[in-house]
């Protein structure tokens, strides 16, 4: 199966981004391609993307699955590497920003390497909250190997993400046993509850507004602002969606603004005030600074 690619991306780009922790068990990277696990009907699917030209190239390495569920991976495909997201204007924007034009000309391609599933992007996220991004990854693989589905292929293991249905009847004891904290076990336990019973649901959000969907996600227990443009950011594309209080991206900016103490809030938000409507793109190219 092939996919094609508009001019502004790149593959290469994208892999750096999917290679960044070894802990990492959702995908594997291997050499220039990536191998992911999926779950349709009940059925596990693997499949490799690599690129040649100007497409991606999909392989299914144990079984060629039906033309619908084809349908559906090549969907996930472009969700994944937000391949439908014409970047000419965030690019038209950042050739003239003294911050992003060495990185926009630097990463040319790069793109929002996504979380199609949002329950996924929202309880990464959560067990993101307030710690590094090594420990984050060693509470993630530990979820995940603990909880997760997988399929064993070539005595390589691939994993797919925690259901909700499982998560949500798990005890707080359960997920103090691989090092969550309280705040963060009761947090997802509460989400997972909050998709088993319909409360919240990719498709109840799609279509609306940042604003609208970031209303519904804050009214869950554990999903503040940070949380909810995050999800939003990965899951939904929302162009507009800004993390104003990551630590990576005031990390970037205290670098860019050349200060020596972590830039404010405000210094923050007047930053991003020219980079309206692209936030979420800005943010991305500011954290690959790092």
């Amino acid at each position: 199966m092939e996919i094609s690619l508009p001019p502004e991306f790149s593959f290469k780009e994208c892999l750096h981004f999917l290679e960044r922790s070894p802990r990492e068990l959702l995908h594997k990277v291997e050499g220039d391609a990536v191998y992911k696990l999926v779950n349709y009907e009940s059925e596990k699917i693997l499949f490799k993307v690599s690129s040649s030209d100007s497409r991606l190239i999909v392989d299914f390495p144990i079984a060629v699955p039906n033309d619908e569920i084809k349908q559906k991976i090549e969907r996930y495909i472009i969700e994944w590497f937000d391949i439908d997201k014409d970047l000419k204007p965030f690019y038209e924007m950042a050739t003239k920003d003294p911050f992003l034009s060495h990185l926009a000309q630097q990463h040319y391609g790069y793109r929002i390497v996504g979380m199609p599933d949002l329950y996924e992007s929202l309880v990464w996220a959560v067990i993101g909250q307030q710690i590094n991004l090594s420990f984050a990854y060693t509470l993630k693989q530990q979820f995940v190997r603990e909880y997760g589905k997988k399929l064993v292929f070539k005595d390589k293991e691939y994993f797919l993400f925690p259901e909700p249905g499982i998560v949500a009847y798990l005890s707080m004891e359960d997920l103090l046993k691989i090092q969550f904290s309280r705040q963060k076990a009761r947090y997802t336990i509460g989400i997972s509850k909050a998709f088993l019973d319909g409360t919240i649901s990719k498709e109840k959000l799609k279509g609306l507004s940042l604003i609208d969907a970031k209303e519904k996600l804050m009214k869950i227990k554990g999903i503040g602002n940070w949380t909810a443009n995050y999800a939003l950011m990965k899951t939904f594309r929302h162009p507009d969606a800004f993390p104003l209080e990551d630590a990576a991206l005031s990390n970037a900016l205290r670098v860019f603004l050349q200060l020596d103490r972590k830039p404010t809030l405000n210094e923050i938000r007047e930053v991003f005030v020219r980079y309206k409507d692209w936030e979420a793109y800005a943010t991305l190219y500011l954290w690959r600074s790092l």
